[in-house]
């Protein structure tokens, strides 16, 4: 739209008279609005920079610090103990002044910034230190100690007021790096229960052997990146396991989430865009002018906020080594895909948002829209769906520069991505528990070009009403995506709503220009490699077995009761089903966040345990209930343990990955290092947690519950199991395998029978 009116903002034709020129002032205007927007975005960056820099103080506090000098030095007094004096003898303009008292308030002032920056720095120190304590985290719940107790109340008064949303930014610890003899003592306990007495005992000497070799020296050398960096482990996280990988990400990296399990807002496809397209605008409004509220562990401490910088203009851009995140400061347009054709859709018009029956109006239009697709336009998305460096070679090659390049521009460029989905989804008619597993794999990978995989996130809108979300993984974990989801579903069905005919509340202006159709000039070179990047995804696609599990026999709320942390009864039981399918025990990963040192991202939970197997064998060999019951508390305890371990820093996984890094880059080999990183997860777990309790009203709303998200499996031969846990009555299970896998079935595995029977 804005290049739309630059273009015939000013016409001129060159006559026997001279040059005729023309200016079209709608246009002018409307460029104008733009501009002012812009500028007030920038003023509110620096105001927010500003306020955000003096955390835990604020600008006015200066004003404070500045009377209380003065009448200080009103009273015949001087506070700086000789400093102002010192001051005004290197003040380089004191020769300017012929007035004594006037290079006394300079001074004076000089002084009295130089103090207020020092007391900034001294709190800033003071609440880093204390979110370094941890010790809160494994008392007892009800049991809470004096010193925590004081604990809380420093953190309370450091950080009492109101923060922006990366206020505690500066604030937060470092990563710690762990010891290395802890983090392999660690891991030689958590593999235990998986190898014989010959197997863990080849181990032990391999561990030990790095440890007195090769180990102290990588330590060396991570502990002074630490030192270095903000975080020793997070960007190594990301270029190596995200970035670098060159199969495709569809299933392997991407993940979703859905729509509301058993309430659909409105049956009409333009209405419900409409209000989610601006849901997610309004949060992105949040976030650029930080008004999201930080998350806080119970709303005391606070977790990093740095992977919402990139959740909106952001994309990956394929490389032929690694791929690059790209992102943008601002976007006023979301692209959209439907039935072949790409479109870019304004949602800003003079400078103002549009209202959500606006944006309906335009999709509306996008929808219906007649036009064939270009030659080679409808499956060009399978380029971001197959391997990664055909994806690179093209990109490239084909669309670096001219109408390929400018159409790929504002996919890129976009806020996020939207697919108008030409099929109906949910759990709806005679097989729900079928249509939920058909709705979770559209979710997951669609046609396999009818989303942009590189793109942050990609909105889906089906011809029913339902929506989901598909997520790109490098550049952020499924808590931040979460909570953003949370927002929209909340934002548009209690906030913006329907109509009682199912349309968006709003006026229209009717003269909106219309969606702009993308063009493309697409060769038979590129053509052919969509077909092929297209066959590799299929192929990935119809091998993922998904199945949807909703539980609601009983929830957190029976589980609480008994004094047991509904993520270890969960994962306890994971692990009972898993040796129920297969005859025994498998390494198992449940992500855990580190959100809790600055640009944190996760950790591992080895949660299979010597305990939780020890529970397993003694259920399935017919002990007795009460030793049962004592050795799943036991198995629940060391699972809270492991759990609090891994998030205050005191993980394996990250620690070892790290290590290794480190060796390849001084060009040294360890066997040990080498085991441990080769090693499959075939149970590979992940609680989505719910953040926003608050902005649903379950009481009076109780089929307002979401289905979470879930992933694909990351083993060819393991399960991929995410799970959520909505209100006090209800628990869902997203589960994944392949079919390749003649051991793994999602649909039949012990996971609900066994839910069922200890019900």
């Amino acid at each position: 739209m804005a290049e739309a009116h630059q273009a015939v903002a000013f016409q001129f034709t060159i006559t026997p008279e001279g040059i005729d020129l023309q200016l079209s002032y709608q246009a002018l205007n409307q460029i104008y609005l733009s501009g002012v927007r812009s500028w007030k975005k920038r003023v509110s960056r620096m105001r927010n920079r500003v306020i955000k820099g003096v955390y835990p103080a604020s600008p006015s506090s200066w004003l404070f610090v500045v009377i209380a000098i003065l009448a200080t030095m009103y009273m015949r007094s001087d506070p700086s103990m000789g400093l102002i004096a010192k001051i005004q003898q290197h003040l380089p303009l004191r020769y300017d002044y012929s007035n004594p008292s006037t290079i006394t308030m300079v001074s004076a002032l000089l002084f009295s910034t130089l103090l207020w920056l020092s007391l900034i720095l001294a709190l800033r120190f003071c609440l880093k230190l204390l979110l370094s304590y941890h010790q809160w985290m494994f008392e007892q719940h009800g049991r809470i100690s004096n010193t925590t107790k004081v604990w809380v109340t420093l953190v309370r008064l450091l950080s009492g007021r109101k923060p922006l949303l990366y206020s505690y930014q500066t604030s937060l610890p470092h990563l710690p790096v762990p010891g290395i003899k802890d983090t392999l003592s660690r891991y030689l306990e958590s593999v235990r229960p998986l190898l014989t007495d010959v197997e863990f005992k080849r181990m032990t000497e391999l561990g030990n052997q790095f440890e007195s070799t090769l180990g102290n020296r990588l330590q060396r050398y991570l502990k002074l990146k630490a030192l270095w960096a903000t975080n020793y482990v997070s960007d190594w996280w990301e270029e190596y396991i995200y970035l670098r990988s060159r199969s495709p990400i569809m299933v392997n990296s991407n993940y979703y989430g859905m729509d509301f399990l058993y309430v659909t807002p409105t049956p009409v496809q333009a209405a419900r865009a409409g209000n989610t397209i601006t849901a997610l605008l309004l949060y992105r409004r949040k976030v650029n002018r930080e008004e999201l509220k930080p998350v806080r562990l119970c709303t005391v401490i606070p977790l990093c906020a740095a992977q919402c910088e990139r959740m909106f203009n952001t994309t990956r851009t394929p490389g032929v080594e690694t791929d690059v995140l790209q992102h943008w400061q601002d976007s006023e347009f979301v692209a959209v895909y439907h039935k072949g054709r790409y479109f870019r859709l304004w949602v800003y018009q003079a400078g103002r948002l549009l209202s959500p029956r606006e944006i309906e109006y335009q999709v509306q239009r996008i929808l219906d829209d007649t036009s064939p697709p270009q030659p080679g336009e409808e499956k060009l998305g399978a380029l971001t769906a197959g391997d990664r460096i055909p994806w690179s070679e093209m990109r490239k090659q084909h669309f670096s520069s001219g109408i390929n390049k400018r159409s790929l521009d504002a996919i890129e460029r976009a806020a996020f991505f939207v697919t108008l989905d030409d099929e109906e989804q949910g759990m709806k008619g005679e097989d729900p528990a079928g249509n939920l597993d058909r709705y979770a794999k559209s979710l997951l990978h669609g046609k396999c070009y009818d989303r942009w995989f590189d793109k942050s996130f990609s909105i889906v809108i089906y011809k029913n009403g339902k929506n989901g979300l598909n997520a790109e993984h490098s550049w952020a974990d499924a808590p931040t995506v979460a909570h953003l989801w949370e927002y929209t579903l909340a934002t548009d069905a209690f906030q913006l709503g329907y109509t009682e005919d199912g349309h968006c509340k709003g006026e229209v202006d009717r003269m909106l220009p219309r969606p702009q159709r993308l063009l493309w000039d697409i060769p038979s070179e590129v053509q052919t490699q969509v077909q092929s990047s297209l066959a590799v995804a299929q192929a990935l696609a119809n091998d993922v077995d998904c199945h949807i599990f909703p539980f609601v026999k009983f929830g957190k709320g029976r589980i609480k009761k008994l004094r047991i942390s509904p993520d270890a009864f969960i994962q306890i039981a994971l692990q009972l089903a898993y040796y129920r399918d297969r005859g025994g025990f498998c390494l198992t990963y449940e992500a855990s966040m580190t959100r809790l040192f600055r640009e944190g991202r996760t950790e591992t939970v080895r949660s299979c345990s010597n305990e939780s197997c020890a529970f397993v064998r003694a259920l399935e060999d017919g002990e007795t209930e009460d030793e049962c019951r004592r050795l799943f508390r036991l198995a629940s305890d060391r699972h809270q343990n492991l759990y609090r371990m891994a998030m205050t820093g005191a993980g394996i996984d990250r620690h070892l990955f790290c290590l290794y890094v480190v060796s390849k880059y001084l060009g040294v080999d360890s066997p040990f290092l080498k085991e441990v990183l080769a090693e499959p997860w075939r149970l590979s777990t992940s609680q989505t947690p719910v953040q926003q309790m608050e902005l649903f009203d379950l009481k009076n709303y109780p089929d307002f519950l979401s289905l979470g998200g879930g992933f694909g499996p990351v083993a060819d031969d393991g399960y991929g199991v995410s799970y959520i846990i909505v209100g006090e009555e209800m628990i869902n299970f997203h589960v994944s395998s392949k079919y390749s896998c003649g051991e793994t079935v999602s649909q039949t595995s012990v996971l609900q029978p066994l839910f069922r029977k200890h019900s």
